[in-house]
């Protein structure tokens, strides 16, 4: 079990750069990594006025951001030639199927170029010593069999947005073996692939339980897509704390993996039916819903992660059940509604969450 303590001991007066910092899975792993000491570093698009980033008022504790394309490469270098970071997270995408169906272009040219972008951009910064790319756990070819997903699985996708993460994936591998193989940063760039991520503070249309907090909250009727489809739920704590394990041994020369991808999934317990998940909610907070399956946008029905390698190889394992992860995404968005400090709910349930076994 790690500590404040602990984790200060390594990420304080880290430099840390972070793509698609005004995201969902940004704003929290900015404001986990300020807790810590760090000095963040920030690229992304501008946020949208009632984002988490905005509502957490994380940009005034940021060593240096820019609002700028993961697209545009000559901002992207410039920024990080600036900046001589130590570490890279790279989250900045479009990261939703139904969004991938109606903007195609911008999703491939994000999600794959914008990888490039990055990649090409830190070739020559010698300051760096740790890069995580987050991709997602839609990039396997699914297979009839409901097996549950390892790194060493076929990669495969139909809609354009797993099919622009299966390219970074590809682009990644390519990127290693051709230009950083013989450098200081063979082993320290990996790829990170993360469950069905929730928690308080996501806002993004089209996903199951930011739908159900708005229908909540709006007193609005839910409409559900595909009740039968199984996910590895897990909240973002999990997966973030993950990413920032796999960052620290990459840059302390502990990982000799070639296989440079990584699954952090949940508990199999955490494996569950859309329906399942809107059941539970229903029986802490009243909402209306009807099912209404779509005819145009196709997404995959069982996906199931294995993490067995990051348990053995890097001590990690996700410590909340699928009831903890609601509870908490419920008492998220019940305490800021009452007015409390988005950070602060934050910061506790992140501390809460490390004091957990």
């Amino acid at each position: 079990m790690e500590s404040i303590r602990d984790l200060k001991k390594f990420w304080k007066k880290k430099r840390v750069f972070i793509t698609g910092h005004t995201g969902f899975k940004g704003s929290w792993l900015c404001m986990i990594l300020n807790h810590l000491g760090s000095k963040i570093i920030g690229y992304s698009l501008r946020p949208e006025k009632n984002s988490l980033f905005n509502k957490s008022k994380i940009l005034k504790n940021l060593s240096s951001n820019h609002f700028s394309d993961i697209n545009n490469i000559i901002k992207l270098k410039k920024a990080l030639k600036k900046a001589k970071p130590e570490i890279i997270f790279h989250l900045a995408a479009q990261p939703l199927v139904i969004e991938s169906y109606k903007k195609p272009l911008e999703t491939f040219s994000t999600n794959m170029i914008g990888t490039v972008n990055l990649l090409e951009s830190i070739k020559e910064i010698k300051s760096i010593k740790s890069v995580v790319i987050i991709t997602t756990d839609k990039v396997y070819k699914i297979n009839k069999k409901n097996i549950e997903y390892n790194e060493l699985n076929q990669l495969g996708g139909f809609d354009p947005y797993s099919t622009s993460k299966v390219g970074a994936e590809i682009i990644v591998n390519s990127y290693i073996k051709s230009f950083f193989n013989k450098t200081n940063l063979k082993y320290k760039i990996s790829t990170a692939r993360a469950g069905n991520v929730i928690g308080g503070g996501d806002f993004s249309k089209n996903r199951l339980v930011p739908d159900i907090i708005n229908a909540i909250n709006n007193n609005k009727k839910l409409i559900i897509r595909n009740p039968n489809q199984i996910r590895p739920w897990q909240h973002v704590l999990d997966p973030l704390m993950g990413y920032m394990r796999l960052a620290e041994k990459q840059y302390k020369g502990k990982i000799k993996d070639s296989n440079n991808c990584w699954n952090f999934g949940p508990d199999k317990k955490s494996f569950k039916k859309v329906i399942d998940i809107v059941n539970y909610i229903k029986k802490i907070n009243k909402f209306n819903y009807n099912v209404k399956v779509s005819k145009y946008y196709k997404e995959t029905e069982v996906l199931k992660l294995n993490s067995t390698k990051a348990k053995k190889v890097l001590g990690w394992s996700s410590k909340l059940s699928i009831r903890d992860t609601l509870n908490k995404t419920i008492e998220w968005n019940n305490l800021e509604k009452k007015g409390n400090s988005v950070r602060k709910i934050c910061e506790d349930q992140f501390i809460a969450n490390l004091k957990m076994k």
